[in-house]
């Protein structure tokens, strides 16, 4: 389920300190102590229970370790194909012979391969599925006999607080399996920092997190209670780490059974909790504790036209809604998108409303919100782009604004509201002049850097492909107005066309423009043997 996120700084900074780790804590010291004197009043000594040393079994022959070659894309010089790196992260295997892990473990991947424990061969792995929006993929291995004597894990429910659970992975400091302890601290939603603007249900755990865990089984009763996948970096708050819980992953699998993947479905609002006395009193509401009132309403969202900003929602589903937003829920109180969460794309779902005090039912279509995708984190695609007379301009994203460190005010403004203050309908893409490559024709155009582009030649520029379509034409010059006031960019075409050869020459500009969000060349399918 994804918020309407309107605090820029705030996003990047949660961001910034969650992470995916996973550390082992020290042991502690195994000292003798002296026994006491024996005594005749001396209670007898009871053992305590035997605790079985693998509570959750044989996992190594579940867990594997995986390692990711990943090539990073260039939003600065988009062209180019990005920086390649390198991360390892854990797997296991469930029933099909596949293998469950993070999508942040395999994204930008170029080439994956995964081990198995006790066996010193690495194996080409390929991604069959990938869910940004709640970091979980799905990879397998094509290579003959890999899953023999491989046990798949089969999924448990969501842990009682206090409980105790194991993770298992291959925390960052050694090639064998690790296992850390914790206790299930808290069961609420989180923001998922892969995507940094999805939030679904999460449960905290104090088994600490640390590179190169993410991926591996949270267990407990042999069972699989969730996927680790962040934590808490530096000093902002110890012990804290999440595991993405069961219900998430079952709706990840149930989605790709038709062999695609559509993504999470989202009601398209907002809403604020109804506590206040006098509030309710206004609103017609009775003191029953029911009820939240809807803010906005994403034109672009299944609610469009048949929920309005005022209206008061009482139920979803015929579960009521409280006045704090939580509904109950298999036995649980949970947040009201927690509903949502469980359906897919061309499910219904019934909302009991009031609106001028006056009761009312709808029944919505769900399906995604596409202006949401702007203010999350974007993967497997290439950069797109139009290089024009030096002059770059590139659709926001927050990929392009984290690799600008934007700090401008109006781009700011643009990103935080997009969804809010409906922009998009006037600009579906927000195109930015982000950098210019300089050369005599655009010597003096530095100021225009960070603007964002209204109109070229009076024609309104809407999406990338308008500006590319504007600058393929050949008229006596290009006058781009900018948002704001100030002057136009003019452009002469002729000019701009003898420059065309010198600049991509001395910028290495591969090509001048990338129009389609496509994923990067697959490599050539390695071939299924030990390497």
């Amino acid at each position: 389920m994804r918020r309407c996120i309107f605090f820029f700084s705030a996003l990047l900074c949660l961001a910034g300190e969650l992470q995916a780790q996973q550390k082992n804590p020290p042991s502690p010291p195994n000292q003798a102590k002296p026994s006491p004197a024996p005594t005749a009043a001396a209670a007898p000594i009871v053992a305590p229970p035997a605790v079985p040393a693998r509570p959750n079994g044989k996992i190594q022959n579940s867990l594997v370790r995986i390692t990711a070659t990943d090539v990073e894309p260039d939003y600065r010089a988009p062209w180019n194909s990005g920086a390649i790196g390198r991360g390892v992260g854990a797997g296991f295997v469930i029933d099909g012979q596949r293998i469950l892990t993070n999508a942040h473990v395999v994204s930008n991947s170029r080439y994956l391969t995964v081990e198995r424990e006790g066996d010193p061969n690495k194996y080409p792995a390929t991604v069959q599925f990938v869910a940004h929006d709640c970091d979980l993929a799905l990879i397998t291995v094509a290579t003959q006999n890999f899953f023999k004597n491989m046990r798949p894990l089969q999924f448990g429910g969501i842990p009682e607080l206090e409980s105790v659970v194991s993770a298992y992975g291959y925390s960052i400091g050694g090639e064998r399996m690790s296992v850390t302890t914790g206790i299930v601290s808290r069961i609420d939603f989180q923001l998922y920092t892969h995507s940094s603007i999805d939030q679904h249900l999460a449960i905290q755990i104090s088994a600490q997190i640390n590179p190169g865990n993410s991926g591996g089984p949270v267990m407990q009763n042999a069972k699989v209670m969730g996927v680790a996948f962040q934590g808490y970096s530096g000093d902002v708050a110890q012990g804290v780490a999440y595991m993405i819980p069961t219900p998430v992953i079952r709706r990840f699998l149930k989605d790709i059974e038709d062999g695609h993947y559509d993504k999470y479905v989202d009601l398209g609002m907002t809403y604020g909790k109804l506590q206040n006395p006098a509030q309710r009193r206004f609103l017609g509401l009775k003191d029953d504790g029911r009820g939240v009132l809807v803010w906005t309403v994403v034109e672009a969202g299944p609610c469009a036209k048949k929920i309005l900003p005022g209206d008061v929602l009482l139920a979803i589903d015929d579960h009521p809604i409280a006045s704090d937003a939580n509904v109950e829920l298999e036995g649980e109180r949970m947040e009201m998108p927690e509903v949502v969460e469980r359906k897919f794309k061309g499910d219904v779902v019934k909302l009991d409303l009031l609106r001028n005090k006056q009761p009312l039912s709808v029944k919505i279509e769900l399906g995604t919100v596409w202006p949401y995708f702007m203010q999350g984190h974007s993967y497997d695609v290439r950069p797109r782009y139009v290089v024009y007379a030096g002059l770059i301009f590139q659709p926001m994203s927050l990929n392009l604004i984290e690799a600008y460190r934007s700090v401008d005010l109006r781009i700011r403004h643009f990103f935080d509201y997009f969804v809010t203050e409906q922009i998009y309908l006037e600009h579906p893409e927000v195109i930015i002049l982000t950098n210019i490559l300089p050369d005599p024709i655009n010597t003096y155009l530095t100021p225009f850097r960070n603007s964002i582009v209204d109109e070229i030649n009076g024609q309104k520029i809407r999406t990338l492909d308008d500006l590319a379509n504007a600058f393929s034409e050949t008229p006596e010059r290009f006058v781009v107005k900018m948002i704001g006031d100030g002057p136009p960019l003019v452009l002469d075409p002729k000019e701009v066309e003898a420059a065309r050869e010198r600049i991509k020459t001395r910028y290495n500009v591969l090509a001048e423009q990338n129009l389609i969000e496509q994923p990067p060349p697959s490599p050539a399918r390695a071939e299924a043997k030990k390497i």
